[in-house]
């Protein structure tokens, strides 16, 4: 079976490149003639701990959507009007990540820390939706899938996106009252992400050998 899903994979990785590019830009140089010293040049960077911390929370999160996003496009191979749409809205929310990312590098340090980690962290809960919206509108019709794949290794890839809704909404409510832990949590999560997907793709290519 040909594939027909080259063209939406290429300008998907041109999205996740641009997306994750982005996130530099709240990184921030001193103003000119501010430091005189290496001390000075300290203190600067320690008072930029939040623009760092957000940065690296973001860049990561992106990277292993952008592996997700390859790993699932491995196993569809035709495309209809749904799967475009829910494509599109990945790669939506996925340009969207560098706003929130911006009010956390700007505010987490302070009174609106809660509310800023909320809005972080209820932007990661809609991308893993719409990741379950893509993987229910390809796998709802096996002929859009890679040949010879199974039921089993389906519904294996669909409970593995499904499992990280209620650990993002957990992340959510926790965020209102202690939102340090809440990052912890997405950090957690993006360690699941790289080390899942790879037992994911280990796992199909078991069935299909079957």
């Amino acid at each position: 079976m040909e594939k027909e899903t080259g063209r939406i994979e290429g300008f998907s990785d041109g999205v996740f490149a641009i997306a994750i590019t982005l996130l530099v830009l709240d990184l921030h140089v001193p103003e000119e003639n501010s430091i005189h010293n290496g001390s000075d040049l300290i203190v600067f960077l320690k008072n930029q701990w939040t623009a760092f911390l957000a940065f690296i929370l973001s860049f990561f999160s992106i990277f292993i959507m952008w592996i997700n996003h390859h790993k699932i496009f491995k196993q569809i191979y035709r495309r209809n009007s749904a799967i475009t749409f829910a494509n599109g809205l990945i790669l939506f929310l996925v340009c969207a990540v560098s706003y929130p990312t911006a009010l956390l590098a700007r505010y987490f340090d302070g009174e609106a820390s809660s509310f800023v980690v909320a809005i972080y962290t209820g932007i990661f809960v809609l991308i893993n939706l719409s990741y379950n919206l893509l993987w229910y509108h390809a796998s709802k019709n096996k002929e859009l899938l890679r040949p010879g794949i199974t039921d089993v290794a389906i519904k294996k890839i669909h409970n593995n996106y499904l499992y990280g809704l209620p650990i993002y909404l957990i992340a959510l409510a926790i965020s209102f009252w202690i939102p340090g832990i809440s990052l912890i949590i997405i950090l957690g999560l993006w360690i699941y992400w790289a080390v899942s997907s790879g037992k994911i793709e280990m796992h199909v290519q078991h069935f299909q050998k079957e």
